[in-house]
């Protein structure tokens, strides 16, 4: 799509003034707020393509797709299209027993498009909500299914370093260990398991052991927790918020075989990787492995709106089947359940995908990235880059052989996202990891300002 220079904001609205409001009344998400304006936020009017366009009319490329879900590019004209077409029917209309053409039409397109036997959408708004629909439907599950003779399934497991949102459900599901710090008192245990995928590891281990150890205790607890599981929930493809961290070969597959082997649930959080991401249309399809429920979000529409969908087998949606006095209602539901303007925007996003073949053209691009981060290997802070599809993590260290992180306080990360900026792209890293997650329009041009502006920030920081 031909790129466009835009206009500048109207001259009514003053950078000083804007800066001075958002001092005064906005708190910012995932944001110390204390050094918030000496690390010189951008200020965004507008975007285009692969591009966001500050105040002042600078152009930066965006390099983690607006937070991972900016999937095609800003202002794409099919999106735009769809959702102003949308608008001259409705904007939103309830889903609470009753229906509308949007939300029908996407849910037909998903269940199409999913692998068998996922052919069940429910719609919520956000990568969380998807991941609590799912938590919630599991347990009912198990309380409804057989009549109840399998209700003693009410518990959840989860690999450390997971991420799975920022509502209670999904925080007790996540593996982070400062949101269990911060929030414990609010959460439900959850049984964990040592993620295979870390860049570090105990002393005694090697890459290999630690990975082959990881596994035979996931295998081991899955069977010890047997009849007491409701579902085993985990990211494929990489655990997004720990660093882009990527599993070994075999691994997911082992997983659910092992779910399986117990009679469990399996619940794939695809909000990250999900939408082509991961070079096929959901990670579950590039890992041969087809969960009972999955997760949408973020891409679902292009990154134009707030819309989560949660896909689920008809076996698990019959459970819920009943007369009304019964109970067997699914109890969950949200104001903006299947909000038409998402829908709308989320079919746009389909169309596109489809009609342009973008996916069958993301293993060259995948490539090609690779092979332009590999001159960053060699730099004596580059500890790791780990790449799956179009996402990157690239894990800066003080010392390459020892793996020793730089302190917290260095803010090394930040800093080195802030310098790449001086070569005109945007980037936000999860703390000394550097994440690149760009538009999958990305050209190759872009590809190489992209690297080259992160390899700018390192040299800036680190020298």
């Amino acid at each position: 799509m031909a790129e466009t220079r835009s206009h500048r904001v109207p001259s009514r609205w003053d950078r000083h003034q804007l800066e001075q409001w958002d001092d005064r009344y906005l708190w910012h998400p995932f944001t110390p707020q204390s050094v918030y304006r000496e690390e010189e936020p951008l200020l965004i009017a507008s975007g285009e393509g692969c591009y966001l366009v500050d105040v002042d009319g600078k152009r930066y490329l965006d390099g983690v797709g607006s937070l991972w879900c900016n999937l095609l590019g800003h202002r794409r004209p099919e999106i735009d299209s769809a959702v102003r077409s949308q608008l001259d029917q409705i904007a939103h209309a309830t889903l609470l027993g009753n229906s509308s053409v949007p939300a029908i039409r996407l849910a037909r397109r998903l269940a199409k498009l999913a692998p068998d036997p996922l052919t069940r959408v429910f719609y919520s708004d956000s990568g969380s909500t998807a991941v609590e629909v799912a938590l919630k439907m599991a347990l009912q599950f198990w309380q409804q299914h057989a009549e109840g003779e399998q209700s003693e399934r009410k518990l959840f497991l989860g690999l450390s370093e997971a991420y799975h949102g920022d509502t209670v459900g999904s925080v007790s599901l996540g593996g982070i260990d400062l949101f269990h710090r911060r929030f414990g008192p609010l959460l439900f245990d959850v049984v964990r398991v040592p993620s295979p995928t870390g860049y570090r590891w105990p002393e005694g281990f090697t890459a290999p052991t630690y990975q082959r150890h990881c596994t035979e205790v996931m295998e081991r607890t899955i069977r010890e927790q047997g009849q007491r599981l409701a579902a085993v929930v985990v990211e494929p493809g990489f655990q997004g918020a720990a660093g882009i961290l990527t599993y070994p070969e075999g691994y997911l597959e082992r997983l659910a075989s092992v779910t399986r082997e117990v009679g469990a649930l399996l619940i794939f959080d695809e909000v990250a990787v999900g939408m082509g991401r991961s070079g096929s249309l959901f990670a579950c399809q590039r890992e041969g492995v087809v969960p009972d429920l999955l997760c949408l979000a973020k891409g679902l529409t292009g990154g134009y709106l707030p819309l989560a969908a949660t896909l689920a087998t008809e076996e698990i949606y019959e459970a819920f089947l009943g007369a009304p006095e019964a109970g067997r209602t699914f109890f969950h539901g949200h104001t903006y359940t299947g909000n038409a303007l998402g829908c709308a925007a989320a079919l746009a996003t389909l169309d596109v995908l489809e009609n342009e073949r973008l996916l069958e053209g993301l293993p060259l691009k995948c490539d090609y990235l690779r092979r332009a981060l590999d001159r960053l290997r060699s730099r004596p802070a580059v500890g790791q880059i780990r790449q799956y599809g179009l996402a990157v993590g690239i894990e800066l260290v003080s010392d390459r052989k020892t793996k020793e992180p730089f302190p917290a306080a260095d803010r090394v990360g930040p800093r080195v996202c802030r310098s790449a900026r001086d070569r005109g792209v945007f980037l936000r890293p999860l703390g000394d990891v550097v994440v690149l997650m760009p538009p999958i329009t990305i050209s190759r041009r872009q590809t190489d300002q992209l690297v080259d502006a992160v390899e700018h920030g390192i040299r800036e920081v680190l020298g």
